[in-house]
């Protein structure tokens, strides 16, 4: 025995990207819990197996086996039950990339209770919302000062509902230090039966979905949840029993979900965090080789900022395969990491609703900007605003078809939103709110969210393709498209550039850039207004906030 794959996945290799999407099925055992049924079975089986390799920017790294994370979670379980913590009671976790996240992840799938990964970067005011609209009884913090001055102040207006304060590596006046009742308590924790135990339908996880606009939304996942991301990791990022895959993401987004826990373990990959204070580029390679990543996933932010180094200084003969998510992915961006490393970087496309959900699978060839094809379990309409499907080349939303069953990993709605889960879920589909096309070969392209859709002078633009043909320039680092509002056309196209080091902002590149537009794709896409910015506003999970940009112009 290897990984655990066998025991979720009738057929686990397939000849074809159409032998997978027909054939692939998971099998979803009654009262599936993944502490007990995929941690605890390697702890048993294969004690010794690497799960989590950890580092820091002070020299400070840890490596854990799977006993190692038995061990720690049955402790963890102890001590959030000797706080009053059970079943199904909402637990915040806001821990960065600290390891202590995944024993609590865990000691809570043991509990049945349900675990709300947040971001460090939240303020009172979002911690006070979430606290109240998730009912948190209790909240565990990594040791950092802005943190946990946030939390102390939210605390005095919701001490009602919040009973529990958690932080790790100090002693602070109201706070449970984590780390000395780590010791205290027990390594044994027993699976909980009849009512307290957890069935397949119960909720295990919350996220807050930062969104783009409005507020956030709670998407809740089942207990079943975890194997879904089988598709993600197995066949998506092509992680391999023995592997060691880097995600890079924090602990409160939800694409630490999709790359450094279930899927990856599932399939016997062990999985790499870096926990660092500030990014860069050049300590992220040099850690990736140094502890030999094999699979790496990030979104297009990551890589544009890694081109720019210089790649040969690195070892990176053990990395075989990359994948890219989160923003589109520029065909610019593709064919220069492809040229550095040899890579092809393989696209994905999903959402906190879901996992991957339309990908490029490693028997399909990539095509620059395309997402892939539908995964496998998941079937997939674009539809017109008429409700009916598209034909290849016009654009459409991207829609699940739920009609006949749910595929696995589909969210189970918004937390007490039940409108608000109707509006994206109704008449036998959920709707994505983004858009995309289909060529010929069945290959989606995306085009932006609906809301982000340009109408100028007759014409509908979606924001990526401008920002594809933005991204060839060798000034840009980054930048946003959106419509401005204009009496004449409707609306006029805006650039809103972060520029590279080398270059400074003058009304003559600005003329230039919007030339480059004109020759890289049709003449009426180029933007008429220009503006150089040094950062662009995003959401806490790194996503361009084009509302943002959109709503600041609306006010000028």
């Amino acid at each position: 025995m290897t990984s655990l794959l066998d025991r979720f996945v009738p057929i686990v290799d397939f000849k074809s990207y159409e032998d997978f999407k027909e054939n692939f099925t998971i099998n979803i055992p009654d009262n599936f819990n993944f502490a007990y049924d995929v941690v605890d079975v390697y702890a048993a089986q294969q004690p010794e197996k690497q799960a989590l390799v950890w580092c820091d920017d002070n020299d400070n790294e840890a490596v854990f086996n799977f006993k190692d994370l038995q061990y720690y979670s049955n402790k963890t379980a102890n001590l959030f039950t000797k706080c009053g913590i059970k079943k199904g009671d909402n637990v915040m976790l806001i821990l960065k990339s600290r390891y202590e996240f995944w024993f609590c992840l865990l000691a809570l799938h043991r509990i049945g209770a349900v675990a709300v990964p947040a971001t460090h970067m939240l303020t009172k005011k979002d911690i006070v919302y979430r606290v109240e609209r998730a009912d948190i009884k209790a909240v565990v913090c990594a040791l950092d000062e802005y943190v946990l001055g946030e939390v102390d102040a939210a605390y005095k207006d919701c001490s009602s509902i919040l009973k529990h304060r958690i932080v790790l590596d100090t002693d602070r006046e109201g706070w449970i230090n984590f780390d000395a009742e780590l010791q205290i308590n027990s390594d044994k924790f027993e699976r909980p039966t009849g009512e307290k135990a957890t069935s397949n339908s119960d909720i295990s996880i919350i996220y807050f979905s930062s969104g783009t606009t409005g507020f956030p939304k709670m998407v809740q996942h089942d207990f079943a949840y975890p194997l879904a991301h089988i598709i993600t990791a197995k066949y998506w990022q092509n992680v391999s029993d023995g592997g060691l895959h880097y995600t890079v993401a924090d602990s409160g987004w939800a694409k630490c979900i999709w790359g450094k826990i279930y899927g990856q373990w599932l399939a016997g990959s062990a999985v790499f965090v870096y926990d660092y204070e500030r990014f860069s580029a050049d300590k992220m390679l040099e850690n990736s080789a140094k502890y030999n990543v094999t699979t790496f996933c990030a979104p297009p932010t990551i890589y544009r900022f890694l081109i720019r180094e210089d790649l040969s200084k690195y070892d990176f003969t053990k990395l075989r395969y990359c994948v890219v998510a989160g923003e589109p992915l520029n065909p610019e961006v593709y064919q220069q990491f492809l040229e550095l490393t040899g890579l092809k970087l393989m696209e994905g496309f999903g959402q906190t609703e879901t996992v991957v959900s339309v990908a490029t699978y490693p028997w399909m060839e990539p095509k620059p900007g395309s997402m892939g094809k539908p995964s496998p379990m998941y079937d997939i309409e674009l539809l017109n605003a008429e409700g009916n499907a598209c034909e290849a080349g016009e654009e459409g939303e991207i829609c699940i078809d739920t009609s006949f069953s749910n595929p696995p990993g589909i969210f189970a709605g918004y937390r007490s939103e039940p409108e608000r889960t109707a509006d994206v879920w109704h008449d036998g589909y959920y709707h994505t709110g983004d858009m995309a096309w289909k060529d010929e070969d069945g290959y989606f392209w995306f085009v932006g969210r609906a809301d982000d859709i340009i109408k100028t002078s007759g014409y509908r633009v979606g924001p990526f393709e401008v920002e594809s043909a933005l991204m060839e320039h060798p000034a840009v680092l980054e930048c946003a498209i959106t419509g401005v509002p204009d009496p004449i056309r409707g609306q006029v196209i805006k650039a809103t550039i972060v520029l590279t080091k080398n270059y400074t902002a003058s009304e003559e590149l600005k003329k230039e850039i919007q030339e480059h537009v004109k020759r890289v794709t049709a003449p009426y896409k180029y933007p008429r207004i220009v503006e150089f910015v040094p950062e662009l506003p995003k959401t806490i999970s790194g996503k361009i906030r084009r509302v943002e940009i959109r709503d600041k112009d609306k006010e000028e």
